[in-house]
């Protein structure tokens, strides 16, 4: 995923910016965490790594679906990928569709390159991030329909926090994860993506994009003191590991073409910090509400 969904399964020649299965986790999880990166960073790769062509970059992502297609049916697929995935999927009955869409999701950035609205985008978000978290959540055992919807709007935040400051990086990709008709609005041409202009109108415009990231975060960060325990601790990293990035694009007026924001070790500092006293803080309210009467 693009981070998109962004994930701290760290391999070689690949920057993650938001943890996900990290030694945080509870030990029973990160075997399942690992298979389900590996699928996700080895379809993504057939996208984006490589100077194949487009054909056929489609036909190995078709055949992850056939493999898919094939484990749902009871057969046994010997491709190593899908060898360490396949017990996993069984032990956790996990969605099959999920798979999927994240498949279809890297088989659009073969395509499709420019988006002409922010709908367009979400209808990314909601295939290239949103299935992990639902996986996460499945591996939790959590079926909470609200849970859900915060995991949803955590990770298209995440996704839309990774296109802003990637943009750079993108375009290098001859990709523009940004809505066309709000650049219009403010009169941002590719030609100024191409030459990294930061004037007075990227500035406006980067702003609410920067905003509107931050609000769908917020939106879905009760999910980091529902959940418990080390997975709840490890949410709660993921939402402030995205909230320092929009606050590094904020400060930076959205320039990300002269340094690409990302997390150092006083970010991480800052995050252990905030995500051990929201939770204690969470827990200390709880208990001075208990019996129905609130102690203040």
């Amino acid at each position: 995923m693009n981070p998109e969904i962004q994930r701290n399964l760290m391999t070689p020649g690949h920057y993650e910016n938001f943890p996900v299965g990290s030694l945080f986790m509870p030990a029973r999880l990160r075997a399942p965490i690992r298979a389900i990166y590996a699928f996700a960073r080895s379809a993504d790769d057939f996208a984006d790594e490589g100077d194949d062509a487009t054909e056929v970059r489609l036909a190995k992502l078709g055949e992850y679906h056939a493999f898919l297609h094939a484990l749902e049916h009871g057969e046994t697929v010997e491709h190593p990928v899908f060898k360490a995935l396949a017990p996993h999927i069984r032990n956790h009955n996990l969605p099959y569709s999920l798979f999927h869409d994240l498949l279809s999701a890297f088989e659009q950035d073969c395509t499709k390159s420019r988006y002409a609205h922010f709908g367009e985008v979400m209808d990314y978000c909601k295939r290239s991030a949103n299935p992990v978290g639902r996986l996460l959540l499945k591996l939790y055992g959590d079926d909470d329909a609200k849970h859900q919807a915060w995991s949803d709007g955590i990770c298209s935040a995440l996704q839309l926090i990774n296109f802003l400051q990637d943009v750079a990086v993108d375009w290098q990709k001859n990709r523009i994860y940004l809505p066309q008709d709000e650049m219009a609005r403010f009169g941002i041409s590719e030609r100024q993506i191409a030459e990294g202009r930061c004037d007075a109108l990227w500035q406006q415009f980067m702003k609410i994009q920067i905003e509107r990231a931050r609000r769908m975060l917020q939106a879905g960060a009760p999910l980091g003191r529902a959940l418990k325990g080390r997975i709840g601790f490890e949410m709660r990293l993921i939402i402030l590991g995205g909230e320092r990035i929009l606050m590094q694009l904020h400060t930076s007026r959205g320039d990300m073409f002269k340094q690409r924001p990302k997390l150092g070790w006083k970010d991480w500092l800052y995050m252990f910090w905030k995500a051990a006293y929201v939770r204690r803080s969470s827990s200390n309210a709880a208990t001075s509400c208990s019996g129905g009467s609130c102690k203040r």
